[in-house]
This record gives C-alpha cells, sequence and structure tokens, in this order.
C-alpha cells in the first residue's frame, strides 16, 4: 500500500538532510548528533523512574527503570534500545519504554549496553544478557517477579533481545517467557530483496546499515555468527514465545520475517505482524502515528497475557 500520510509528512521533515558520507564519518559527532536528532516527547506518568547500575559482561551499565503502578511484585521486561549497534542511548528510548510499562502492567528496565566501536561484538550481547541475569538474581530488592520474565527491543535491540533468550536456551536460564521484537536485525549480510526495494529514502538505509556493521564487528567473519546474525542459527528451537513486528517500507522486513517463519519452523509460538505503509524506526513515533499506536498496543497486550 502507499505510505501512511502521517509517516510521509515525517519523511518531508527529513528529506532536505543529506546522506552522510560514511567512509568519512566521525562516530563521536554521528552519534551526538543521531541521538538528538528527534526532540523529546512527553511519555506517560508512572509511578516511578530511576536510573540505577546492573551489572554487565566487563563491569556496572547504566539501566532505567520505569514502574507504573506503585506496587511490588509486578513482572518485568528487560529493554534494548535500537540504533545499529552504534547509537541510541536511554533518552532516546523513554518514551517507548513508558508506553511499554503503562501498557503491560510491568516494570520496565532498559539497559545502555555498551556501542560500537568503543566495545564491538559481541561486547553488546553479553553485556545484555549479563544485565538481565543480574535484574533476576536482584529482583527481590528492586521489587519484581524474577520469574514473569520478558525481553523487548527494537531494530539492533531486537536483535540483541533474540541474543539473550539464545544465551539464556543454552546457559539453562533465566527462564523467559516471551519476546517482543519490532523490526529487529536478523542477518548482517544485508542481501534480502527489501534491502533492494528500500535501499534509500526510508529513514534506514542500505548504506547505512553496511555502516553500523562495518562499526559493530571485529571482522567480516563474524556476521556469519549466529550471536550476530541470528537468522543463519542452525536451529531456532527452545526460543520463547515471540511477537514480531516489521514494516512494509524497510530494508529490515525480508529479514524479520523470515527470522518469524524459521521460529514458526522450530515449533516455537509466534505471531508476526507486518505494518502497512510504515517505515523502519515507526513504533518510536506511536504518540503522532496512529498505525504505530495501533501495533504498539497489540504488542503490548501479548506481553501482558504472557506475563500474566
Amino acid at each position: 500500500m502507499p505510505l501512511d500520510k502521517q509517516i510521509a509528512a515525517v519523511l518531508q521533515q527529513f528529506s532536505a538532510q543529506p546522506e552522510p558520507d560514511y567512509d568519512q564519518l566521525d562516530v563521536l559527532q554521528y552519534r551526538q548528533y543521531a541521538d538528538n536528532l528527534m526532540p523529546p516527547i512527553p511519555g506517560a506518568a508512572m509511578a516511578e523512574v530511576c536510573d540505577l547500575r546492573v551489572g554487565g559482561a566487563a563491569g556496572e551499565l547504566d539501566a532505567r527503570l520505569y514502574r507504573p503502578l506503585d506496587q511490588d511484585n509486578l513482572p518485568l521486561l528487560v529493554f534494548f534500545h535500537g540504533g545499529g549497534f552504534v547509537i541510541g542511548t536511554l533518552d532516546t528510548h523513554d518514551n517507548l519504554c513508558r508506553t511499554l510499562a503503562r501498557e503491560t502492567g510491568a516494570v520496565v528496565v532498559s539497559v545502555a549496553y555498551r556501542l560500537a566501536p568503543q566495545a564491538c561484538f559481541p561486547a553488546a550481547p553479553l553485556d545484555c544478557y549479563a544485565a538481565t541475569c543480574w535484574l533476576v538474581e536482584h529482583a527481590s530488592r528492586l521489587g519484581v517477579d524474577g520469574s514473569r520474565l520478558a525481553l523487548a527491543g527494537d531494530s539492533a535491540g531486537g536483535n540483541l533481545a533474540i541474543a539473550v533468550s539464545r544465551l539464556a536456551a543454552q546457559r539453562q536460564g533465566p527462564q523467559i517467557r516471551h519476546q517482543c521484537l519490532f523490526y529487529p536485525v536478523t542477518n548482517g549480510r544485508c542481501d534480502s530483496p527489501s534491502y533492494q526495494s528500500y535501499a534509500e529514502g526510508y529513514l534506514l538505509s542500505r548504506a547505512m546499515m553496511a555502516w553500523f556493521w562495518k562499526t559493530y564487528l571485529q571482522s567480516p567473519a563474524q556476521v556469519d555468527d549466529p550471536l550476530a546474525s541470528p537468522l543463519l542459527a542452525v536451529s531456532l528451537a527452545g526460543l520463547p514465545a515471540t511477537t514480531l513486528v516489521t514494516a512494509e517500507y524497510d530494508p529490515l522486513r525480508d529479514e524479520g520475517e523470515a527470522f518469524a517463519e524459521r521460529l514458526r519452523a522450530a515449533g516455537v509460538a509466534t505471531r508476526i505482524e507486518r505494518c502497512e505503509g510504515m517505515v523502519h524506526g515507526f513504533i518510536s513515533m506511536a504518540p503522532f502515528v496512529e498505525r504505530a499506536a495501533t501495533a504498539l498496543a497489540g504488542a503490548a497486550a501479548d506481553l501482558r497475557r504472557a506475563l500474566a
């Protein structure tokens, strides 16, 4: 279908900004620019929002806790932000985390894992797994029910949620009830048909993803590591039930949908939803894009049922 009118208006706002020269791009300067590109959007009121330090794979990490209700023993939803493993912060995804907390009734903890190139693969997935384990181990102190655990993430964050699920299955814990993946990165080869159809002009470009992968990996050979490219895993059996949302006009669309089909083939209960007329990153636009709000509400309902 055609681009959603509200999405088309967003694209129009960015149309005058040329894509950077990725061969000459300074990572730190680009990170500062990209992380402040969108003005902050006021989010849902919470009973508690607090910054904390959690255990990572190589030291403590920043994290932010969102408690929607003034209650203890709420379920735990661990969130990993997108940004190509290179950009993104707790602040860039604050509004989304607040909405997830409100709609699921769970305590959401957003984890600021280490970013590339300062910490290349596999630092990020190991950080996210370690942080998830730490949160479960300290659940009583945080006032959450660590036995009702789910994961969520968008784009690169979706990739990291999958990595945590895989590591949890391999290492016998923690037990994860559900993973919610918004347009996840699943294949670093960047060779699907949607990469050809939507290579540029839809916020996320093929050139940008190639730069993200080049910056994230220590060597090109790592692209075939299933912890980096989960679509290439021999088996996906044992992963938690999954909600996977894709966008029609997104280079990552086909690899996300292929991953969902692989999950189903492995016997994993999976709901996949392609959002027509949408572009990569649209779920963060829920406050002003109706289709995004609907998709987010549906994903949150899946999480709420899984954590009940």
